[in-house]
């Protein structure tokens, strides 16, 4: 069953339904703890620092503004740790895991390849 509306708040949607949507509609997603610019805890910080050093843009979600998300991301791919980096639709890990894929070359490439999927942007240069 469909709400009424299909323009309604995206915060009245199920949480694993939001977050299903986030991962789908985002080449690059990290749920993090704080922001890339201002990090709360230090695995968010490498792994994004991580994601950053590749040179693409990626979504970012921070865990600790939006408790639904908080308390229902483990459950999505039960993986009970923050951050989680998701790649085209698909949980590459955590902290450890993203910066050992960043060392061996293997993130620069995933986030390269998935990159090339974020729509088109405007070009506002005059």
């Amino acid at each position: 069953m469909f709400p009424e509306s299909e323009q309604s708040e995206s915060r009245t949607m199920d949480p694993l339904e939001r977050i299903k949507e986030q991962v789908e509609s985002n080449p690059i997603i990290i749920y993090m703890k704080g922001t890339p610019q201002f990090p709360q805890c230090g695995f968010s910080s490498r792994a994004a620092a991580a994601l950053q050093d590749c040179g693409e843009k990626f979504a970012y979600v921070n865990v600790l503004a939006d408790p639904e998300i908080f308390e229902n991301l483990p459950k999505f791919a039960d993986w009970p740790t923050f951050p989680q980096v998701y790649i085209d639709g698909e949980l590459i890990g955590g902290c450890d895991i993203t910066l050992e894929m960043h060392a061996s070359g293997d993130l620069q490439k995933m986030v390269k390849e998935a990159a090339k999927k974020w729509p088109a942007e405007e070009s506002s240069e005059g």
